[in-house]
Protein backbone atom coordinates (compact mmCIF):
# COMPACT_ATOMS: atom_id res chain seq x y z
CA UNK A 1 0.00 0.00 0.00
CA UNK A 2 1.36 3.36 -0.60
CA UNK A 3 1.52 5.65 2.15
CA UNK A 4 3.22 8.98 2.10
CA UNK A 5 2.68 9.83 6.23
CA UNK A 6 5.48 10.90 8.20
CA UNK A 7 6.02 8.58 11.07
CA UNK A 8 6.64 9.40 14.52
CA UNK A 9 10.52 9.42 14.22
CA UNK A 10 9.89 11.59 11.22
CA UNK A 11 8.03 14.15 12.18
CA UNK A 12 10.73 14.30 15.08
CA UNK A 13 13.47 14.86 12.43
CA UNK A 14 11.19 17.25 10.48
CA UNK A 15 10.75 19.28 13.69
CA UNK A 16 14.21 19.08 14.51
CA UNK A 17 15.47 20.63 11.33
CA UNK A 18 13.14 23.67 11.33
CA UNK A 19 14.09 24.64 14.47
CA UNK A 20 17.74 24.67 13.52
CA UNK A 21 17.26 26.73 10.34
CA UNK A 22 15.48 28.88 12.20
CA UNK A 23 17.63 29.32 15.17
CA UNK A 24 21.13 28.63 13.64
CA UNK A 25 20.75 28.94 9.84
CA UNK A 26 18.66 31.96 9.31
CA UNK A 27 20.67 34.63 11.88
CA UNK A 28 23.88 32.89 9.73
CA UNK A 29 22.67 33.73 6.11
CA UNK A 30 21.44 37.15 7.29
CA UNK A 31 25.39 37.59 8.73
CA UNK A 32 27.17 36.19 5.69
CA UNK A 33 24.98 37.17 2.82
CA UNK A 34 26.63 40.61 2.48
CA UNK A 35 30.38 38.77 2.21
CA UNK A 36 32.15 39.33 -0.53
CA UNK A 37 35.00 37.01 -0.15
CA UNK A 38 33.78 33.52 -1.39
CA UNK A 39 36.34 32.11 1.11
CA UNK A 40 35.58 34.08 3.91
CA UNK A 41 32.14 32.90 3.06
CA UNK A 42 32.33 29.36 3.55
CA UNK A 43 34.63 29.39 6.58
CA UNK A 44 32.69 31.39 8.60
CA UNK A 45 29.81 28.82 8.26
CA UNK A 46 32.08 26.63 10.79
CA UNK A 47 30.36 26.85 14.11
CA UNK A 48 27.09 26.69 12.97
CA UNK A 49 28.38 23.26 10.91
CA UNK A 50 29.81 21.88 14.18
CA UNK A 51 26.54 22.36 15.73
CA UNK A 52 24.98 20.43 13.22
CA UNK A 53 27.52 17.87 13.36
CA UNK A 54 26.86 17.66 17.18
CA UNK A 55 23.60 16.99 16.47
CA UNK A 56 24.68 14.05 14.76
CA UNK A 57 23.08 14.98 11.17
CA UNK A 58 27.20 14.62 10.04
CA UNK A 59 27.34 11.12 10.69
CA UNK A 60 23.67 10.25 9.85
CA UNK A 61 24.31 8.42 6.17
CA UNK A 62 27.28 6.54 8.30
CA UNK A 63 25.82 2.62 8.92
CA UNK A 64 25.42 2.35 12.67
CA UNK A 65 28.67 -0.58 12.66
CA UNK A 66 30.44 2.24 12.07
CA UNK A 67 29.63 4.51 13.62
CA UNK A 68 26.81 6.51 12.21
CA UNK A 69 23.34 6.65 12.98
CA UNK A 70 21.88 4.89 9.47
CA UNK A 71 19.59 7.12 8.98
CA UNK A 72 17.31 6.34 5.84
CA UNK A 73 17.98 8.79 2.21
CA UNK A 74 14.28 9.46 3.08
CA UNK A 75 14.99 10.62 6.37
CA UNK A 76 17.53 13.27 5.03
CA UNK A 77 14.99 14.59 2.11
CA UNK A 78 12.85 15.50 5.64
CA UNK A 79 15.32 17.08 7.53
CA UNK A 80 16.68 18.51 3.80
CA UNK A 81 13.42 20.58 3.04
CA UNK A 82 13.43 22.21 6.15
CA UNK A 83 16.75 23.30 5.98
CA UNK A 84 17.28 24.34 2.59
CA UNK A 85 14.09 26.31 2.80
CA UNK A 86 16.42 28.84 4.96
CA UNK A 87 20.31 28.05 3.49
CA UNK A 88 21.60 25.98 1.26
CA UNK A 89 24.95 25.94 2.08
CA UNK A 90 25.79 24.24 5.11
CA UNK A 91 23.76 21.24 4.42
CA UNK A 92 25.34 21.02 0.98
CA UNK A 93 28.57 20.94 2.89
CA UNK A 94 26.97 17.81 5.13
CA UNK A 95 25.96 15.81 1.96
CA UNK A 96 29.54 16.67 0.05
CA UNK A 97 30.50 14.39 2.76
CA UNK A 98 28.14 11.57 1.99
CA UNK A 99 28.70 11.97 -1.57
CA UNK A 100 32.57 11.42 -0.72
CA UNK A 101 32.20 8.48 1.37
CA UNK A 102 29.44 6.69 -0.99
CA UNK A 103 31.82 4.57 -2.64
CA UNK A 104 34.06 3.16 0.56
CA UNK A 105 29.72 2.40 2.16
CA UNK A 106 29.05 0.27 -0.94
CA UNK A 107 31.78 -0.77 -2.57
CA UNK A 108 34.59 -0.56 0.41
CA UNK A 109 35.93 -3.53 1.83
CA UNK A 110 35.03 -3.99 5.61
CA UNK A 111 39.05 -3.15 6.56
CA UNK A 112 38.31 0.16 4.50
CA UNK A 113 34.93 0.80 6.07
CA UNK A 114 36.51 0.13 9.76
CA UNK A 115 39.42 2.41 9.52
CA UNK A 116 37.74 5.35 6.91
CA UNK A 117 33.80 5.61 8.34
CA UNK A 118 34.75 5.08 12.03
CA UNK A 119 37.77 7.56 11.31
CA UNK A 120 34.94 10.39 9.66
CA UNK A 121 32.08 9.76 12.30
CA UNK A 122 34.92 10.23 15.57
CA UNK A 123 36.40 13.23 13.53
CA UNK A 124 32.71 15.01 13.79
CA UNK A 125 33.52 16.05 17.26
CA UNK A 126 37.30 16.20 16.99
CA UNK A 127 38.90 19.80 18.10
CA UNK A 128 40.34 20.12 14.45
CA UNK A 129 36.85 19.19 12.87
CA UNK A 130 34.40 18.56 11.74
CA UNK A 131 36.21 16.76 9.39
CA UNK A 132 35.48 16.91 6.00
CA UNK A 133 35.85 14.58 2.45
CA UNK A 134 36.00 15.81 -1.11
CA UNK A 135 34.60 13.50 -3.56
CA UNK A 136 37.19 14.15 -6.18
CA UNK A 137 35.75 13.04 -9.89
CA UNK A 138 35.44 16.24 -12.14
CA UNK A 139 39.03 16.70 -13.97
CA UNK A 140 40.40 20.69 -14.35
CA UNK A 141 39.02 20.70 -18.16
CA UNK A 142 35.61 19.04 -16.89
CA UNK A 143 34.33 15.41 -17.01
CA UNK A 144 31.42 15.72 -19.46
CA UNK A 145 33.73 13.32 -21.30
CA UNK A 146 34.83 11.00 -18.69
CA UNK A 147 34.02 7.95 -20.31
CA UNK A 148 35.13 9.03 -24.09
CA UNK A 149 36.45 4.94 -25.40
CA UNK A 150 39.63 6.90 -26.83
CA UNK A 151 42.35 6.88 -24.10
CA UNK A 152 43.82 9.24 -24.98
CA UNK A 153 40.92 11.98 -23.58
CA UNK A 154 38.84 11.67 -20.86
CA UNK A 155 40.11 11.97 -16.94
CA UNK A 156 43.93 13.16 -16.62
CA UNK A 157 44.49 12.55 -13.47
CA UNK A 158 46.38 9.32 -12.95
CA UNK A 159 47.64 6.39 -10.75
CA UNK A 160 50.62 4.86 -11.32
CA UNK A 161 51.65 2.19 -8.97
CA UNK A 162 55.10 1.48 -7.70
CA UNK A 163 55.74 -0.93 -5.89
CA UNK A 164 53.04 -1.26 -2.90
CA UNK A 165 52.21 2.74 -3.45
CA UNK A 166 50.14 4.15 -6.17
CA UNK A 167 51.77 7.65 -7.12
CA UNK A 168 49.14 10.37 -8.01
CA UNK A 169 49.39 13.15 -10.56
CA UNK A 170 46.59 15.49 -11.58
CA UNK A 171 43.95 18.37 -11.09
CA UNK A 172 40.56 18.06 -9.79
CA UNK A 173 38.36 20.99 -10.33
CA UNK A 174 35.08 21.84 -8.13
CA UNK A 175 35.92 19.54 -5.38
CA UNK A 176 33.16 20.41 -2.62
CA UNK A 177 34.87 21.17 0.63
CA UNK A 178 38.38 20.51 -0.76
CA UNK A 179 39.81 23.44 1.01
CA UNK A 180 38.99 22.00 4.58
CA UNK A 181 38.44 24.41 7.03
CA UNK A 182 42.32 25.67 6.92
CA UNK A 183 42.52 25.78 2.62
CA UNK A 184 44.90 23.61 3.60
CA UNK A 185 43.44 20.50 2.20
CA UNK A 186 40.15 18.23 3.04
CA UNK A 187 40.96 15.67 6.14
CA UNK A 188 39.67 13.03 3.03
CA UNK A 189 39.51 12.82 -0.80
CA UNK A 190 37.91 10.02 -2.85
CA UNK A 191 39.85 10.73 -5.62
CA UNK A 192 38.42 9.24 -9.63
CA UNK A 193 41.20 8.26 -11.92
CA UNK A 194 43.00 6.26 -14.43
CA UNK A 195 46.12 4.02 -13.40
CA UNK A 196 46.54 2.92 -17.35
CA UNK A 197 46.77 5.32 -19.84
CA UNK A 198 46.34 3.34 -22.74
CA UNK A 199 42.62 2.62 -21.32
CA UNK A 200 39.62 4.26 -21.13
CA UNK A 201 37.41 5.35 -18.62
CA UNK A 202 35.40 1.94 -19.57
CA UNK A 203 38.03 -0.10 -18.57
CA UNK A 204 39.84 1.50 -16.32
CA UNK A 205 38.37 4.45 -14.11
CA UNK A 206 39.34 3.51 -10.71
CA UNK A 207 39.01 4.59 -7.45
CA UNK A 208 41.48 5.63 -4.58
CA UNK A 209 41.46 7.11 -0.95
CA UNK A 210 43.37 9.84 -0.46
CA UNK A 211 44.05 11.23 3.48
CA UNK A 212 44.01 14.74 3.05
CA UNK A 213 47.69 15.31 5.28
CA UNK A 214 49.50 13.34 2.15
CA UNK A 215 52.45 15.31 0.86
CA UNK A 216 51.87 16.71 -2.84
CA UNK A 217 48.71 17.90 -2.42
CA UNK A 218 47.56 21.58 -2.44
CA UNK A 219 44.61 23.88 -2.83
CA UNK A 220 44.33 26.21 -5.93
CA UNK A 221 41.69 29.07 -6.27
CA UNK A 222 38.21 28.74 -4.73
CA UNK A 223 35.35 29.61 -7.14
CA UNK A 224 33.43 33.09 -6.32
CA UNK A 225 30.44 31.83 -7.26
CA UNK A 226 26.70 33.97 -8.71
CA UNK A 227 24.71 31.77 -5.46
CA UNK A 228 25.96 29.07 -3.00
CA UNK A 229 28.20 31.18 -1.38
CA UNK A 230 28.27 29.25 1.61
CA UNK A 231 29.46 25.99 0.28
CA UNK A 232 33.22 25.98 -1.23
CA UNK A 233 34.39 24.50 -4.59
CA UNK A 234 38.42 25.11 -5.01
CA UNK A 235 40.56 23.63 -7.33
CA UNK A 236 42.72 20.60 -6.21
CA UNK A 237 46.59 19.71 -7.40
CA UNK A 238 47.87 16.30 -6.94
CA UNK A 239 51.86 16.16 -7.53
CA UNK A 240 53.77 13.03 -6.80
CA UNK A 241 50.75 11.63 -4.31
CA UNK A 242 51.67 8.71 -2.73
CA UNK A 243 49.39 6.36 -1.24
CA UNK A 244 49.38 2.79 -0.16
CA UNK A 245 48.10 0.32 -2.85
CA UNK A 246 45.41 -1.05 -0.46
CA UNK A 247 43.47 2.25 -0.69
CA UNK A 248 42.38 1.47 -3.94
CA UNK A 249 38.25 0.56 -3.80
CA UNK A 250 37.61 -2.85 -5.90
CA UNK A 251 39.74 -2.68 -8.62
CA UNK A 252 40.53 -1.18 -11.53
CA UNK A 253 37.60 -0.21 -14.06
CA UNK A 254 35.23 -0.14 -11.26
CA UNK A 255 35.03 3.41 -11.08
CA UNK A 256 32.07 3.88 -13.31
CA UNK A 257 29.56 1.98 -11.11
CA UNK A 258 31.46 4.02 -7.68
CA UNK A 259 29.89 6.94 -9.60
CA UNK A 260 26.45 5.96 -10.35
CA UNK A 261 25.98 4.91 -6.88
CA UNK A 262 27.07 8.01 -5.19
CA UNK A 263 25.13 10.42 -7.82
CA UNK A 264 22.21 8.64 -7.79
CA UNK A 265 22.30 9.17 -3.31
CA UNK A 266 23.17 12.05 -4.06
CA UNK A 267 20.99 13.65 -6.71
CA UNK A 268 17.69 12.02 -5.04
CA UNK A 269 19.17 14.72 -2.19
CA UNK A 270 19.96 17.30 -4.59
CA UNK A 271 15.97 17.26 -5.52
CA UNK A 272 15.07 18.44 -1.94
CA UNK A 273 17.57 21.52 -2.20
CA UNK A 274 15.78 22.90 -5.14
CA UNK A 275 11.93 21.75 -3.25
CA UNK A 276 13.24 23.87 -0.17
CA UNK A 277 13.92 26.66 -2.37
CA UNK A 278 11.15 26.40 -4.05
CA UNK A 279 8.53 26.51 -0.90
CA UNK A 280 10.63 29.29 0.70
CA UNK A 281 9.80 31.08 -2.39
CA UNK A 282 6.08 30.28 -2.18
CA UNK A 283 5.71 30.98 1.14
CA UNK A 284 7.28 35.00 0.77
CA UNK A 285 5.31 35.22 -1.84
CA UNK A 286 2.21 33.90 -0.36
CA UNK A 287 2.33 36.31 2.38
CA UNK A 288 3.11 39.60 0.30
CA UNK A 289 0.50 39.14 -1.58
CA UNK A 290 -1.82 38.73 1.19
CA UNK A 291 0.07 42.02 2.96
CA UNK A 292 0.31 44.23 -0.14
CA UNK A 293 -2.04 46.04 -2.15
CA UNK A 294 -0.16 47.79 -4.43
CA UNK A 295 -1.77 50.99 -4.39
CA UNK A 296 -4.52 49.65 -4.92
CA UNK A 297 -8.19 48.85 -2.60
CA UNK A 298 -7.14 45.15 -1.84
CA UNK A 299 -4.49 42.44 -1.32
CA UNK A 300 -3.16 41.52 -4.11
CA UNK A 301 -3.83 37.70 -3.37
CA UNK A 302 -7.38 38.42 -4.33
CA UNK A 303 -6.26 39.43 -7.82
CA UNK A 304 -6.92 36.66 -10.51
CA UNK A 305 -3.56 36.98 -11.72
CA UNK A 306 -1.60 36.17 -8.92
CA UNK A 307 -3.82 33.47 -7.20
CA UNK A 308 -2.91 32.02 -10.66
CA UNK A 309 0.50 32.11 -10.25
CA UNK A 310 0.65 30.84 -6.97
CA UNK A 311 -1.37 27.89 -7.40
CA UNK A 312 0.98 27.14 -10.63
CA UNK A 313 3.92 27.05 -8.26
CA UNK A 314 2.35 25.67 -5.46
CA UNK A 315 1.54 22.35 -8.14
CA UNK A 316 5.02 22.01 -8.84
CA UNK A 317 6.41 22.18 -5.37
CA UNK A 318 3.69 19.33 -4.64
CA UNK A 319 4.88 17.49 -7.39
CA UNK A 320 8.66 17.75 -6.86
CA UNK A 321 8.60 17.07 -3.01
CA UNK A 322 6.67 13.59 -3.52
CA UNK A 323 9.46 12.72 -7.34
CA UNK A 324 12.09 13.85 -4.47
CA UNK A 325 10.69 11.44 -1.46
CA UNK A 326 10.08 8.40 -4.28
CA UNK A 327 13.68 8.85 -5.36
CA UNK A 328 14.96 8.22 -1.90
CA UNK A 329 12.70 5.93 -1.06
CA UNK A 330 14.30 4.08 -3.98
CA UNK A 331 17.66 4.71 -2.92
CA UNK A 332 16.80 3.05 0.23
CA UNK A 333 14.91 0.15 -0.94
CA UNK A 334 17.76 -0.90 -3.77
CA UNK A 335 20.86 0.12 -2.24
CA UNK A 336 21.09 3.75 -4.63
CA UNK A 337 21.36 1.16 -7.57
CA UNK A 338 19.63 1.86 -10.52
CA UNK A 339 19.50 5.14 -12.22
CA UNK A 340 16.14 6.37 -13.76
CA UNK A 341 14.54 7.79 -10.43
CA UNK A 342 17.42 9.49 -8.80
CA UNK A 343 18.49 11.30 -11.69
CA UNK A 344 14.45 12.02 -12.90
CA UNK A 345 14.55 13.61 -9.19
CA UNK A 346 17.57 15.56 -9.55
CA UNK A 347 17.31 17.10 -13.23
CA UNK A 348 13.18 17.86 -12.69
CA UNK A 349 13.75 19.21 -9.45
CA UNK A 350 16.46 21.29 -10.39
CA UNK A 351 15.04 22.62 -13.04
CA UNK A 352 12.08 23.61 -11.46
CA UNK A 353 13.04 25.41 -8.79
CA UNK A 354 14.85 27.89 -11.27
CA UNK A 355 11.61 28.36 -13.17
CA UNK A 356 9.73 28.88 -9.83
CA UNK A 357 12.28 31.30 -7.94
CA UNK A 358 11.63 32.90 -11.74
CA UNK A 359 8.16 32.95 -11.16
CA UNK A 360 8.50 34.31 -7.73
CA UNK A 361 10.30 37.40 -8.87
CA UNK A 362 7.45 37.96 -11.74
CA UNK A 363 4.99 37.94 -9.21
CA UNK A 364 6.46 40.33 -7.24
CA UNK A 365 7.49 42.80 -10.00
CA UNK A 366 10.65 45.14 -9.36
CA UNK A 367 10.50 44.20 -5.45
CA UNK A 368 11.27 40.72 -5.93
CA UNK A 369 14.76 41.83 -7.82
CA UNK A 370 16.02 43.97 -5.14
CA UNK A 371 17.78 42.55 -2.24
CA UNK A 372 15.48 43.72 0.38
CA UNK A 373 13.72 40.69 -0.72
CA UNK A 374 15.13 37.01 -0.70
CA UNK A 375 13.77 36.14 -3.75
CA UNK A 376 16.94 37.10 -5.97
CA UNK A 377 19.00 35.26 -3.35
CA UNK A 378 16.83 32.13 -3.88
CA UNK A 379 17.35 32.27 -7.77
CA UNK A 380 20.91 32.47 -8.03
CA UNK A 381 20.99 29.50 -5.23
CA UNK A 382 18.63 27.52 -7.88
CA UNK A 383 20.18 28.06 -10.51
CA UNK A 384 23.59 26.64 -9.32
CA UNK A 385 21.26 23.06 -8.80
CA UNK A 386 21.19 22.11 -12.87
CA UNK A 387 24.98 22.15 -12.74
CA UNK A 388 26.29 21.11 -10.33
CA UNK A 389 26.80 17.21 -9.15
CA UNK A 390 27.11 16.19 -12.62
CA UNK A 391 25.34 18.68 -14.71
CA UNK A 392 21.92 17.99 -16.03
CA UNK A 393 23.02 18.39 -20.20
CA UNK A 394 26.38 16.85 -19.78
CA UNK A 395 26.15 14.29 -17.90
CA UNK A 396 22.54 13.04 -16.07
CA UNK A 397 20.53 13.63 -19.58
CA UNK A 398 23.28 11.32 -21.29
CA UNK A 399 22.98 8.90 -18.40
CA UNK A 400 18.98 8.96 -19.76
CA UNK A 401 19.81 8.58 -23.08
CA UNK A 402 22.34 5.91 -21.84
CA UNK A 403 19.92 3.97 -20.14
CA UNK A 404 17.36 3.75 -22.71
CA UNK A 405 19.68 2.53 -25.29
CA UNK A 406 20.13 -0.28 -23.38
CA UNK A 407 18.68 -3.30 -24.98
CA UNK A 408 17.40 -4.48 -21.58
CA UNK A 409 15.56 -0.96 -20.47
CA UNK A 410 12.42 -1.37 -19.22
CA UNK A 411 10.24 1.84 -19.33
CA UNK A 412 8.06 0.45 -16.38
CA UNK A 413 10.22 -0.30 -14.05
CA UNK A 414 9.90 2.65 -12.06
CA UNK A 415 6.31 1.86 -11.40
CA UNK A 416 6.65 -1.25 -11.03
CA UNK A 417 9.66 -1.26 -8.82
CA UNK A 418 11.69 -3.27 -10.20
CA UNK A 419 15.59 -2.66 -10.25
CA UNK A 420 17.13 -2.61 -13.40
CA UNK A 421 20.83 -2.95 -12.70
CA UNK A 422 23.16 -0.76 -13.55
CA UNK A 423 26.03 -1.75 -15.99
CA UNK A 424 29.13 0.66 -17.10
CA UNK A 425 27.38 0.94 -20.72
CA UNK A 426 24.22 2.89 -19.11
CA UNK A 427 26.71 5.66 -17.81
CA UNK A 428 26.52 7.94 -20.33
CA UNK A 429 26.20 8.19 -24.56
CA UNK A 430 28.61 10.21 -26.50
Amino acid sequence: MIDFTLSDAQKLIKENARRFAETELKPMVAELEPLTDPWECFVRTRPVYRKLAESGMSRGFIPEPYGGLGLGTLDYAIAGEELTKVDLGVPSTLLANGLALAPIIYFGSDTQKKKWLRAYCEGQLADDGPYLATYGFTDSDGAANFDIPDPKAGFSTFARLEGNEWVINGAKYFSTNGTGWDRKGAWLYVLFCRTDPTKNAQEDMSVIIVPGDSPGISVGRVEDKMGLRRTVQPEIFFEDVRVPKNNIIGKPGDGILMMNRAYSWRGSLLGIGGVGLMQAAFEYCLDWARRESRGGTEPVINHQNVGFMLANMKMRIEAARYMVWRACHWVDNHQADGTEMPVLAKVYCSELAVEVCRDAIYLMGVNGYVKDHPLERYMRDALGLPVSDAGNMGVRRRQLHGMMLHPDYDPNSICGNRLQPFDKSMASVA
